[in-house]
C-alpha cells in the first residue's frame, strides 16, 4: 500500500506543486466493502494549493479527480477530498 501512496502522492506533487498533501490510507476501516474486493483502495486528501485560487468547489474536485484517472480505474475506489487554496487555510481552521 505504500508504493501505491508514494505514486498517488507523487502525481499530485507534479500537478499541482502543493503547499501541503497529505494522504490517508483508509482502507483498512472498509475491509468487507464490496470496492475494497476489486483492490481499490479508500483514501482521504487534504490539498493545499495556488491551483485552486478561485475555483469552486466542483471544479477543485474535478482537477483532483482529472489527476488520479488512471488509478481511479483500479487502485482507488473512493477518495474525500478537501482541496483549498493558501488564501483559506487560516479561515478553515
Amino acid at each position: 500500500m505504500t508504493m501505491r501512496l508514494d505514486e498517488i502522492r507523487s502525481r499530485l506533487d507534479a500537478t499541482f506543486s502543493p503547499v501541503s498533501c497529505l494522504l490517508e490510507d483508509e482502507s483498512a476501516a472498509h475491509a468487507g466493502h464490496a470496492g475494497a474486493a476489486s483492490g481499490g483502495g479508500h483514501y482521504r486528501l487534504k490539498l493545499i494549493s495556488a491551483v485552486f485560487e478561485g475555483q469552486n468547489r466542483v471544479t477543485r474536485h474535478r482537477l483532483v479527480y482529472d489527476c488520479l484517472l488512471d488509478f481511479m480505474q483500479k487502485d482507488i475506489h473512493a477518495i474525500a477530498i478537501v482541496a483549498l487554496a493558501p488564501s483559506e487555510v487560516a479561515r478553515s481552521d
